[in-house]
C-alpha cells in the first residue's frame, strides 16, 4: 500500500510521530507501509515493528543508524509514543 493511502489519523499517529524523532525511524515505518495490503495490516505490523525496535540492543541500534545511533532512552521514548498512538487508533 502506498503511504498516501493512509488515513490522516494513522499517518499522524505513526509516520508523523516517527518523523518527529528522525528520518531513519520514519523510513522504517514508511518501508513497512509499502509491504502492507491495507491500513489495518499496516497498523498491526507497525505495532509489531515498534515493539520489536524497543528490544534492539546497542549493536542492532548502531547498525540501524549506520554507526551514529541516538541516545537509547530518546529512541525508546519515541517508540513508546508510537506504540501509545497505535493503541489509541
Amino acid at each position: 500500500m502506498d503511504i498516501t493511502n493512509l488515513s490522516e489519523k494513522t499517518f499522524i499517529a505513526i509516520i508523523d510521530e516517527a518523523d518527529s524523532f528522525d528520518e531513519i525511524l520514519s523510513e522504517q515505518f514508511e518501508m513497512l507501509c509499502n509491504q502492507c495490503e491495507d491500513e489495518k495490516d499496516f497498523i498491526n505490523k507497525a505495532l509489531d515493528l515498534a515493539k520489536g525496535l524497543l528490544t534492539y540492543d546497542d549493536d542492532e541500534l548502531d547498525e540501524l543508524y549506520l554507526g551514529e545511533p541516538p541516545a537509547k532512552t530518546d529512541f525508546h521514548h519515541a517508540l513508546k509514543r508510537i506504540v501509545e498512538n497505535i493503541e489509541g487508533l
